[in-house]
Parts: structure tokens; C-alpha cells; sequence
């Protein structure tokens, strides 16, 4: 029957709560998800709290939130549960072709399972995250990654983010060794797509200039509480 099960790992009940087991597994695959990640870069802005590059090899984190938050005595890694998320997320859009909001979807209920897990409360966890979002139209962004993925901002219209982005590379607020005019140039092109592929899904009398629109409700958060930075 070693083609069905483990071979090394005898099915013995623990002594033990089902809700232990649970959180240890938890604890255990958030450490081997960490593993996994080829480079944890804090140097830059990022919009929403954290992201990933376009080749999925670097997961960013904002520069401004602490590693570490307090929680009744405890000094809780935040790193673990932030790299859950992205690593998720980015694996559902590259791998199963999924929708961004389908996967941030996902990624923040793992993110929920494995805060609840290691003991701390989503509402104080959440409220934490908060505090540190750059949100769009931030002055604060002036960092950003040259490689970050822009599809999450693209798929939730951020537009307007997607301008300042592009006026920070025009004033050199840009890692050294990248091409400016290149990376402005990609950066106008997903603008120009994100109009017209709003423009082609909506009714001709109601599509916006999104360029200039402010959105009527603003972004979820990436960090937002379960609803789902």
C-alpha cells in the first residue's frame, strides 16, 4: 500500500487538539513557502503594501512597514504572512490563467487562515496593515520597483496610480541602470490599454476618461479585512 501512503509518516492519531494540528501545519507551510521565495527586496514604495515582480523571482514589500508588529506581548513577523499572499496570488495568475480579483481573492483567506492560526486577530492585524498603505495618488510613492507587475493595477483600473508611476520614472525616481524613457514608455502603453479595453467593455455613452476620472469608490486594499494590497 506504500503507493498510497506515506511511507515515513504513520497514521497515528495525536494527542492533541485538531486546532493545534492545524496551526502547526500552518506555521510549517508558511515556512516553506518563505523558502521558496528566490528575493525579499524592502528598498521601494510599494502601492497597496506589497507586490511581486513580473518574473514572479522578487516579492517587494514596502520599505515603510515594519517587519515586526506588538501583539498582547508578542512580537508577531509579519514578513511570513505577506509572502503567503504574493506568492499565492502571483502563482493562481501565472499558473492557472486566473483573473487578478480571483486570486487576491484566494491569497488574502490564506493570508486570514494563517493570521488566525498563529493566534493574533485579523481585525488588529488588518488595522495594522492599514496604516502603512500607500494608496493611489500617494505623494509617498516616489520608489516604485522598475520591474514591479502592474497586471493587479491594471485589472482594478488604477490608472491614475499608473500616471504617477509614470511621472516619478519622467523625474528619475527609478532604480539606477534602468532605461527611463523604456520603462515610461511601458508604463504609458498599459495606461492606453487599460482605457481602451475599458472603453470596449462598456456602453459607448457610459465609458469614462478614465486618464482623468477618479474612481467613485476607492481600491480594496490588498490587505483589506476577508471581503479582500
Amino acid at each position: 500500500m506504500t503507493d498510497y501512503c506515506h511511507p515515513t509518516a504513520p497514521h497515528k492519531r495525536l494527542r492533541m487538539p485538531n486546532w493545534y494540528v492545524s496551526s502547526l501545519m500552518m506555521d510549517r507551510a508558511l515556512d516553506a513557502v518563505a523558502r521558496r521565495v528566490k528575493r525579499l527586496d524592502r528598498k521601494h514604495d510599494v502601492p497597496y503594501v506589497a507586490g511581486y515582480s513580473k518574473d514572479g523571482k522578487t516579492i517587494y514589500i514596502d520599505r515603510h512597514l515594519p517587519s515586526e508588529m506588538e501583539y498582547k506581548g508578542r512580537k508577531i513577523n509579519t514578513d511570513r504572512f505577506l509572502l503567503l499572499h504574493e506568492e499565492v496570488e502571483k502563482t493562481l495568475i501565472d499558473q492557472l490563467d486566473l483573473h487578478y480579483l480571483h486570486a487576491h481573492q484566494i491569497a488574502t483567506r490564506a493570508e486570514e487562515a494563517a493570521v488566525r492560526a498563529a493566534g493574533i486577530s485579523w481585525r488588529d492585524y488588518d488595522r495594522f496593515m492599514q496604516k502603512y498603505v500607500k494608496k493611489m495618488g500617494d505623494e509617498r510613492l516616489t520608489k516604485v520597483p522598475a520591474d514591479l507587475d502592474l497586471k493587479p493595477y491594471r485589472d482594478e483600473h488604477d490608472v491614475e496610480l499608473l500616471e504617477r508611476m509614470a511621472t516619478a520614472v519622467t523625474k528619475g525616481r527609478h532604480p539606477p541602470g534602468i532605461n527611463k524613457a523604456e520603462l515610461h514608455a511601458k508604463i504609458k502603453a498599459h495606461i492606453k490599454d487599460r482605457i481602451a479595453h475599458a472603453h470596449a467593455h462598456m456602453p459607448r455613452e457610459r465609458a469614462p476618461t478614465l486618464a482623468r476620472r477618479k474612481p467613485a469608490a476607492k481600491r480594496t486594499p490588498r490587505r483589506a479585512a476577508a471581503a479582500g494590497r
